[in-house]
């Protein structure tokens, strides 16, 4: 039997039992679904890490105080003496920037907002995770330097394409007042001092924001020594006190090296307390992925499972043609043809039903992924045409491989006592 041959007689099969064979290919359809969307998601994972180390620098760490460490009193804390001292030590970095906030409240011509975030930095802030368009001017080192009473205001972000549960998000206070007014060239009290605005930042749509579950949360951006010495009050060890440092090496090579540089000069300025921690950026998007790869691999065992049924399923099929069809196997064999030519129109017909299971798993899998990105906080998910051939490929192995056993079963029937079943 030619290939033209065993194609025509598949197919002849197939549409002769449809209800047949609907049944058997639904079960890999699920499988391939299944399939389909953990490759979207792994693919997609891992092209919004790419941007997102791209965005927050590869040689970026962050230096905190230790959680839970009890102090002996010799060290004064993280400070913006030590980011200066860092600065200072360490010429070849990149970024070194302070950073401390503060929720309080905001006063606009008698009106008084809650809700309001207020972080003091410097202008290294824009040379890490810039995602924003500006409106006026950024914050500049005379601004630092002088302590200088002006601000920039961070507008709340929107949607691109709004999920369904997107109603139920809460808007702040703060997020209320800034969306219905520009206050750029404006003038806002915070506690008794009053600021002037020079600068509006407009972040991009919380469902299109490239950094890793880096939902805004900024509301106004200070000069760190104006924050020190007009924010920060009681409670406070030190007016020079800060929450955190973001240090960028600039490159993911020189982290290591950077790190234990950073960890001696800190040690010596805290007087041997190791009240302060040095935390790798990536390990923080790493600990999401680690959390997000525990849903794709349930994903991709319940397509292993559905592939599994949907191959007993073909197998089933295949016996039950091969138990209907015992005399007419042996009219075959008995007017020549060969037990590969048996083999084959059995192993053609499940490949064709795989290919059929494959097809419709593609688009059931798209269909799914589409509607899971709009009720998604993010869109994750990424289907490129290889992803769609390897996962066809796949039903269609599958299928085959099942249909083997019943196959060779069929093969090696012998011809007179095919011909003498009823």
């Amino acid at each position: 039997m030619n290939s033209g041959e065993a194609v025509r007689t598949a197919l002849r099969e197939i549409t002769a039992h449809k209800f047949r064979s609907v049944l058997s290919f639904s079960a890999l359809a699920v499988g391939a679904a299944s399939i389909l969307y953990t490759f979207a998601q792994t693919h997609g994972m891992k092209e919004a890490m790419i941007k997102a180390l791209e965005l927050q620098g590869r040689g970026s760490m962050t230096i905190s105080q230790r959680r839970n460490y009890v102090s002996r009193g010799l060290s004064p804390g993280l400070t913006l003496e030590d980011a200066e001292e860092i600065r200072r030590a360490m010429p070849s970095l990149y970024m070194v920037m302070p950073f401390v906030e503060k929720w309080d409240f905001l006063n606009h011509r008698g009106k008084k907002v809650s809700d309001v975030n207020v972080t003091g930095i410097t202008p290294d802030w824009t040379k890490r995770n810039w995602v924003y368009k500006l409106r006026g001017r950024f914050l500049n080192d005379w601004d630092v330097k002088s302590a200088a009473r002006v601000c920039v205001i961070v507008e709340p972000p929107g949607w691109f394409q709004k999920p369904w549960w997107g109603g139920w998000v809460r808007e702040s206070e703060y997020q209320k007042f800034a969306k219905r007014q520009s206050l750029l060239g404006e003038t806002i009290r915070i506690q008794s001092h009053e600021y002037l605005v020079v600068g509006s930042l407009a972040p991009p749509p919380r469902d299109k924001d490239p950094r890793w579950f880096n939902w805004e949360t900024n509301s106004v951006l200070l000069p760190v020594t104006t924050f020190l010495r007009f924010i920060q009050r009681d409670g406070v060890t030190s007016q020079a006190s800060i929450a955190s440092i973001t240090v960028d090496s600039g490159d993911e090579k020189t982290v290591p090296a950077a790190k234990r540089r950073l960890e001696t000069l800190l040690k010596a300025r805290h007087r041997g307390e190791e009240d302060f921690e040095i935390n790798d950026a990536r390990e923080g998007i790493q600990n999401q992925l680690n959390e997000q790869a525990k849903w794709i691999r349930a994903g991709m065992v319940l397509g292993a499972i559905a592939m599994f049924a949907g191959g007993i399923g073909i197998m089933n099929v295949t016996l039950a043609a091969l138990f209907s069809r015992v005399k007419e196997i042996g009219i075959r064999r008995a007017i020549g043809a060969s037990r590969a030519d048996v083999l084959v129109q059995f192993v053609v017909e499940a490949a064709f039903l795989g290919l059929a299971g494959g097809v419709a798993g593609v688009e059931l899998g798209r269909i799914g992924i589409a509607y899971l990105a709009r009720n998604s906080q993010r869109e994750l998910a990424s289907v490129t045409w290889y992803h769609l051939l390897g996962v066809v490929a796949i039903s269609i192995a599958a299928s085959t491989l099942s249909s083997l056993y019943p196959a060779c079963k069929a093969a090696w029937l012998d011809p007179v006592d095919a011909l003498k079943n009823e």
